[in-house]
């Protein structure tokens, strides 16, 4: 088992920039793809960005595109998520996950095993 701890959310006003960490703790080892989801209260929960083991491939939702980036340390067992030019409508409870198949960088939740509790994010205008 792998247990993943988010931390750096906060309130900010549009346009500020926070950086979202994730770190990974336990049965690392086997750890493929992280990505970062997020969860708006009643709306379902969306992929923000994803980012493969050696971080040379990574997946952007068309929301976030140029504005956020995500990156990983493995050293570290972390996943970053900068943050840039933030706007209210991505005000949502942002959650890491991890996953361990070997092959590919999914895009959908359901094909990561780990996940943390989350950190909220809320944009004001």
């Amino acid at each position: 088992q792998a247990q993943l701890v988010e931390s750096g959310g906060g309130l900010v006003q549009a346009g500020d920039s926070l950086r979202l960490s994730c770190v990974a703790s336990g049965r690392t080892f086997h750890v493929n793809a992280m990505a970062w989801f997020r969860q708006a209260p009643g709306k379902e929960r969306e992929t923000v960005a994803t980012i493969n083991k050696n971080g040379r491939l990574v997946y952007y939702a068309d929301s976030v595109k140029g504005r956020f980036t995500i990156s990983r340390d493995n050293d570290k067992n972390t996943v970053y998520l900068q943050m840039n030019n933030l706007k209210p409508e991505d005000t949502a409870r942002y959650y890491c996950a991890a996953d361990e198949d070997p092959y590919g960088m999914p895009t959908v939740a359901s094909s990561y095993e780990y996940w943390g509790q989350g950190t909220q994010v809320t944009v004001s205008l």
